[in-house]
């Protein structure tokens, strides 16, 4: 397992991130009431930026994940990557900080990035005063593989990586070597 706490995003992070459809954001109420929505997003440096969008709700302003954000603006971010193959799994864990947007310039750049990754939201009317954007500045990062050290790797991994030597895993956690593949269904 690659375990990787750090504070910035590593070339591995960034591109499991980027490579996400959706992901999950967590928040807290004041009171430490957790509250746990799938969103689109779209990243720029340390900054991670998602829209109240024209998707059916309620409210647009009065939505819980707000409401937490403005008692308690700490949030996590997760992207996951599942597999059957359970060598596959991944995930990029971000710790941050979540605000509203309030500058118009900010907000139309956030909603041009988001505008760029998915097409719905080329076509969906997106206004400053009516669709709050929310941005994440990123204070921890936390890389998980079940595949192995990956870029962000511990010291000692690439260490033994440099000098040609295998990693000493126990049997029952070595990589296979073979895999039986089934077909699969027409």
């Amino acid at each position: 397992m690659a375990r990787s706490p750090k504070t910035s995003l590593s070339e591995d992070a960034r591109k499991r991130i980027d490579g996400a459809r959706v992901a999950r954001l967590a928040t807290s109420s004041r009171r430490g009431e957790p509250h746990v929505v799938p969103l689109c997003f779209a990243r720029s440096g340390r900054r991670i930026y998602f829209v109240v969008d024209e998707k059916p709700k309620r409210t647009r302003t009065g939505l819980r994940r707000l409401r937490n954000i403005a008692e308690n603006p700490r949030v996590a971010f997760l992207v996951d990557f599942y597999d059957e193959d359970w060598d596959r799994l991944a995930y990029v864990l971000v710790r941050g900080r979540a605000a509203p947007v309030r500058e118009a310039r900010e907000w139309r750049r956030a909603v041009a990035l988001l505008r760029r990754r998915y097409p719905q939201y080329r076509r969906m009317p997106l206004e400053f005063s009516r669709n709050p954007v929310v941005r994440i500045e990123v204070e921890k990062v936390h890389t998980w593989s079940a595949g192995g050290p990956k870029t962000g790797e511990a010291p000692r991994a690439r260490a033994r990586a440099r000098r040609g030597e295998k990693e000493s895993l126990p049997r029952s956690r070595r990589r296979r070597t073979a895999k039986t593949v089934e077909p699969k269904p027409p």
